[in-house]
């Protein structure tokens, strides 16, 4: 049951990337729930990102490549949770960033589409990401 319920994130998390590097608003507001929040941890400290503050940051944003690995997934009735390794380049602010994270992405099925609800971000250990491939 896991492998199936891994193939389903696993769909739902490369088509969210897709729609990242294309910047295919329409289809991320499709996928992103609007009660959406992004709570993360980096080196300057803990954050939240609404999805609003979300949506205005991706769009001043250049996505170069994305790779996403599903590493876990589980299905309880219509709540998903899946733990993701991901890596990814970007321009931000006229920089370059690249950043290899963990990711545990919360979705819920409602009206019959599932829709990412929150998604918690955190560095990865060393050696946790593969290479960058990308998207």
């Amino acid at each position: 049951m896991a492998d199936q319920n891994c193939a389903v994130i696993e769909g739902l998390e490369r088509d969210w990337c897709k729609a990242l590097c294309v910047r295919d608003l329409d289809r991320l507001q499709s996928l992103v729930h609007k009660d959406f929040v992004l709570i993360g941890t980096r080196s300057t400290g803990p954050f939240l990102m609404t999805r609003d503050d979300w949506f205005e940051a991706i769009q001043r944003r250049e996505v170069d490549a994305i790779d996403v690995d599903v590493r876990d997934a589980t299905i309880v009735k219509d709540v998903m949770i899946g733990t993701v390794h991901a890596r990814w380049r970007l321009k931000y602010l006229g920089r370059t960033i690249e950043d290899c994270v963990v990711l545990s992405d919360v979705w819920v099925n409602e009206d019959g589409r599932w829709q990412v609800i929150r998604r918690h971000s955190t560095p990865a250990p060393p050696g946790a990401c593969p290479d960058l491939k990308g998207n």
